[in-house]
């Protein structure tokens, strides 16, 4: 016979558990951050699999209610998914290791090892948290009679605790207490909420996993990613942020750390990689450039370099993330510059809002696989151009892989559109630097500017008269309803790879040199 339980136990535990399935997915993404970045793949990757991993958990569940319903082996699974998730923090990182170097060598790496991450450590908690709803409707019905009520409230509770463990990891526990923490803190309240469907021996049970995992909220949660040199590590609202020191460089490596965001030595402000592109933009305005936009300021190397070439120039840095604006001031010479403000928002509705008029718009927020699609389409370099002033200049840094251009060729054609004339430059084997230009000039001019360039710039500028080219326009320009950057990076990436000319480590610079 069914013991019955309290309907708000029953209630409690529903709520519960719908925040503890979506908070194991929240702190999936960030756990595998660090090794296989946050691209869509590898979000496509986690979503897919907790689906899936609760369709068949709402699967065992229906059938094992139906064969046995009792509350105590309802308590004793929602204890077990307790305990892994518990134990996923502490497992996570010697997985991730050996997983990763597993699969460095594969042209799907990033797909292949995200999604066995995610198959290993995240479904089995989610699949036993998928069998609480139909195992609760069971035990709540009475009959025929109030199913549908018992299962639309029962449902709802479930939808919203997803809702609560959706918007509190991401927007609260996460950057304030880290993912190790918000973890077991989910593990927690997983477990209280079997303790009241419990009763003798599995009550005392119950209550000491609870009570074990509120003392695992004490273990420091040391370094997510080890590697030598390194001085700063966080998690922030928006990624995860490493800086490190090897010999006279640091370095700020973003999420998988594939891609440098910023370098910083202290006696010089070049870099021998593709900060310096950028350097040879304002020579073609042929005027001093008064108002600089950099979209994309990370910790800030292009303005410090700014502002010992072009002091003269006032800058408008955009930084998505207060973080990593923090470890430029602290780490990378952020405030080196005194012309330097640096505003934290998004790029695009940055540049929407602002009525500023800009001699240089410098874009470098592509970053293989975080192209964001919405800063390579012909409305984006559309408002781009709105906020030039009469002869400005948008330049981009855009990354490609030795012998395929696909990335910075569509981009080069979408800007073509929106621009009277566009130059590229591939200035280093994994950067081109790409060149919108609102007022066209002959070659001969742009030679005669770059050649008026600061003295210690004009091998750079050199460089960029003899090999530049012209772009033309796009067939099809990519648009907001139509840009497909994912999909080119993807196979850009995938074929280099199976050409056996890289491991997925070397598609981009891991030095600042980069050539």
């Amino acid at each position: 016979m069914t013991r019955q339980v309290h309907p708000l136990a029953l209630s409690v535990l529903v709520f519960l558990a719908g925040i503890g399935s979506m908070a194991t997915e929240m702190c999936a993404s960030r756990l595998l951050a660090p090794y296989y970045g946050s691209s869509t793949v590898v979000w496509a990757n986690i979503i897919g699999l907790i689906l899936a991993s609760l369709s068949l958990g709402y699967w065992l569940g229906g059938r094992l209610a139906d064969r046995r319903p009792s509350p105590q082996l309802l308590a004793t699974i929602v204890l077990a998914a307790a305990v892994w998730v518990a134990a996923i923090p502490f497992v996570a990182r010697p997985f991730l290791d050996l997983s990763i170097k597993g699969i460095d060598t594969l042209s799907t790496g990033a797909v292949v090892g995200s999604f066995v991450a995610s198959l290993a450590l995240f479904a089995p908690p989610v699949v036993l948290l998928g069998m609480v709803t139909p195992f609760a409707i069971r035990l709540a019905a009475t009959g025929v009679e109030d199913a549908g009520r018992v299962a639309g409230r029962i449902f709802a509770l479930s939808t919203a605790g997803s809702l609560i463990g959706t918007f509190v990891p991401a927007l609260i526990t996460i950057p304030l207490i880290g993912t190790q923490r918000t973890l077991i803190g989910a593990a927690l309240i997983i477990a209280a909420s079997a303790v009241p469907l419990l009763a003798g021996r599995r009550l005392a049970a119950g209550i000491a996993v609870a009570a074990v995992l509120a003392a695992l909220l004490a273990v420091p949660a040391g370094v997510v990613k080890a590697q030598p040199g390194l001085l700063h590590e966080e998690e922030s609202l928006y990624q995860f942020i490493q800086v490190v020191q090897s010999g006279p460089a640091r370095y700020l490596y973003l999420n998988e750390g594939y891609a440098i965001h910023s370098v910083w030595r202290r006696d010089t402000v070049l870099t021998g990689g593709e900060w310096d592109m950028f350097l040879t933009a304002p020579p073609l305005l042929g005027r001093p450039a008064a108002r600089v936009a950099t979209l994309g300021n990370a910790a800030g190397t292009t303005a410090r370099a700014y502002g010992v070439y072009y002091p003269e120039a006032r800058i408008d840095g955009v930084e998505i993330d207060p973080a990593v604006t923090a470890a430029g001031r602290r780490w990378f010479g952020l405030g080196d510059n005194p012309r330097l403000t640096v505003h934290t928002a998004d790029a695009r509705p940055f540049l929407a809002e602002t009525d500023a008029r800009y001699d240089l718009i410098l874009i470098d927020a592509y970053r293989q696989p975080y192209v964001p699609f919405y800063l390579a389409t012909r409305e984006f370099f559309r408002l781009c151009r709105q906020r030039l002033a009469p002869g400005g200049i948008v330049a981009l840094n855009v990354s490609t892989v030795p012998g395929d251009h696909r990335l910075a060729d569509a981009i080069a054609g979408t800007l073509r559109a929106e621009f009277p004339q566009v130059v590229t430059w591939q200035a280093l084997r994994f950067n081109q630097f790409v060149v919108g230009l609102t007022r066209p000039l002959p070659r001969a001019v742009m030679t005669a500017r770059l050649a008026a360039a600061p003295s210690d710039l004009l091998s750079i500028t050199s460089l960029f008269a003899d090999d530049l080219r012209e772009a033309a326009p796009a067939a099809t320009p990519w648009t907001d309803d139509l840009c497909p950057v994912e999909w080119v990076t993807d196979r850009m990436i995938a074929s280099y790879a199976i050409r056996g000319n890289a491991t997925a480590e070397t598609l981009l610079p891991t030095a600042p040199d980069g050539r």
